[in-house]
């Protein structure tokens, strides 16, 4: 996949607008943001930070070919799992907040729970 096409992949899975993305990282115009995922220009270093960053993933995963489902797949390997996040990523951002907060309120029972034993 295609610097571009994670870039409109993200950007629409948060339902943002070109427009509001090119806002977001401080471009006058959404036309470079259809750029970039047309794959016509690619965003200098501080401007790919800025994209990454509105788009809550990171400049590796922007920019590296290599990094796809079978990567996660492979650090991931209970397939339901992953199945589940894959759903979760496709929520509103109310919505993923909550999934995000049942799961850090389970992950800090057990730690309590291992802490008293």
């Amino acid at each position: 996949m295609s610097l571009g096409t994670r870039i409109k992949e993200l950007r629409t899975q948060k339902r943002l607008k070109q427009s509001e993305l090119a806002e977001i990282v401080g471009l006058n115009s959404y036309v470079q943001i259809g750029r970039y995922e047309i794959g016509k220009a690619k965003p200098a270093a501080d401007m790919l930070s800025k994209l990454a960053k509105a788009l809550d993933t990171t400049t590796d995963y922007l920019v590296n070919d290599d990094v796809n489902d079978a990567s996660v797949a492979a650090q991931l390997t209970d397939r339901e799992l992953l199945r589940q996040f894959k759903e979760v990523e496709l929520f509103s951002p109310e919505d993923k907040h909550l999934v995000k907060t049942f799961i850090d309120a389970f992950i800090t029972k057990r730690h309590i729970q291992e802490y008293v034993k």
